[in-house]
């Protein structure tokens, strides 16, 4: 039995504190695996600060894995406390923003789209 020819390889790496942060709503992220041949999913290192805004998306679900820090997310007007390690998944719909000195891990689901950001 032979193995299948691989023509690229089915694996991507990416090194999040090497990557140039833009601005999001949010604050400051680093967004790795933004690809138009990857319509799966993406991750994003974000530094949020103080003038976070409020948002929401109509196709992406959003997985929020605080790293470093403590404050408090605002979910659809209801009122969360963070702190490292704490995790939110947050479904398509719902407006929200997180607030604190917080640095964050964000997985969108599917992969970011910038167009679906609603505020």
């Amino acid at each position: 039995m032979t193995s299948p020819r691989i023509d690229k390889p089915r694996y991507r790496v990416a090194q999040l504190d090497e990557i140039a942060p833009v601005p999001c709503p949010c604050g400051q992220t680093r967004r790795a695996f933004v690809a138009d041949d990857n319509p799966v999913a993406t991750i994003h290192m974000v530094d949020i600060s103080a003038d976070s805004r409020p948002h929401f998306h109509k196709k992406l679900t959003e997985i929020y894995l605080v790293l470093e820090g403590e404050g408090h997310m605002e979910l659809d007007g209801e009122i969360v406390p963070l702190k490292p390690l704490t995790t939110v998944l947050i479904e398509p719909g719902c407006r929200h923003r997180a607030v604190g000195n917080l640095r964050i891990v964000n997985i969108p689901v599917p992969a970011f789209d910038p167009t679906d950001e609603y505020f």
